[in-house]
């Protein structure tokens, strides 16, 4: 995927004000217009500028677009970091922006089409003198494993995108004390009431969703919820079976190993994983490593296996 500058594309420096993005937009807007304009890939620049706008003409996506940072080019090859965007506070919910239904980037579609499409812009409701419930808010937080192990309560702090008075982006920071469910798994949202946007004329305010992702963690990899642990044998308990000891989040225990184990081979080891009705489970996933060829003994014991014993591990692609 190539990474998409969208300041290059309207022609402003990233310093560049809300109305001076506004003003460059509407310029390249009458140039390209598909209705009005004559050049060959008038559609495809049209959309180019369209969903440069979508972006920075929004405080919010802006924010999270910029701190991407400026090493990266025009047309580089590109994946988002993970957790890139946690800890920007975003109003609304996907749809409703100026160019809802548009057919976006993959590049776009990578960094706001899950959670924060059409947030900016958000639609101008007129109250006409009701109380309106005030809009949501959501928001990607990182956790531990260990939070959602044993439950916690944290304090997250959220940068809250904003226009100064010049037109700039500027981060404003609220921090809430949350309490997160033991056993809240990646992907689920935690709900705190009130905590959204102001209502109007008296409306009760919206409630802010948080997202949870998980931190890299040095021993687990988490998928919904199980865990996978990656353990290291040697050759000889590979092939001849053995007892070992492995830690798991509630501590070690001893793990068989089956005689004639492939490297890949995955053992597992039921209610380990992450608290649940029923729980997760946790799969020891087996990594053959080889010893140093560099100590001699080594050598002369794979040298002599070489020697007697007959085995072709592609016997199975035939002759």
């Amino acid at each position: 995927m190539k990474f998409r500058d969208y300041y290059e594309i309207l022609g402003v420096p990233r310093t560049a004000t809300a109305e001076e993005i506004k003003k460059a937009w509407r310029k390249l807007a009458r140039k390209y217009h598909p209705d009005v304009s004559k050049e060959p890939d008038a559609a495809e620049r049209m959309k180019e500028v369209n969903e440069a706008y979508e972006v920075l003409s929004d405080p919010e996506k802006r924010a999270a677009y910029d701190r991407l940072g400026e090493h990266w080019r025009q047309g580089e090859d590109f994946s988002p970091p993970p957790g890139w965007d946690a800890g920007f506070e975003f109003r609304g919910a996907p749809g409703g922006g100026p160019f809802e239904g548009m057919d976006f980037s993959d590049f776009f579609e990578s960094l706001f089409g899950r959670m924060h499409r059409g947030a900016a812009g958000a639609r101008q409701r007129r109250s006409g003198g009701f109380a309106l419930r005030g809009e949501d808010h959501h928001a990607k937080i990182l956790i531990d494993l260990e939070d959602s192990l044993h439950g916690a309560t944290r304090s997250i702090t959220l940068r809250v995108p904003e226009l100064d008075e010049s037109g700039h982006v500027v981060l404003r920071e609220r921090t809430l004390n949350v309490r997160i469910p033991k056993g809240i798994r990646q992907g689920q949202k935690i709900r705190l009431t009130g905590q959204g946007g102001p209502g109007m004329n008296g409306g009760p305010p919206g409630d802010l969703y948080l997202e949870v992702e998980f931190r890299p963690h040095p021993l687990y990899r988490v998928e919904d919820k199980d865990l996978y642990l990656t353990v290291p044998v040697a050759p000889w308990e590979a092939v001849l079976g053995a007892k070992i000891q492995i830690p798991t989040p509630e501590g070690p225990v001893t793990l068989t190993i089956p005689p004639d184990s492939q490297h890949g081979r995955k053992l597992r080891l039921r209610g380990k994983g992450l608290p649940s009705d029923p729980p997760g489970d946790l799969y020891a996933v087996l990594e053959v490593v080889l010893p140093p060829s560099s100590d001699p003994k080594v050598r002369e014991q794979f040298a002599a296996m070489a020697r007697e014993v007959r085995f072709d591990p592609r016997a199975h692609w035939g002759r």
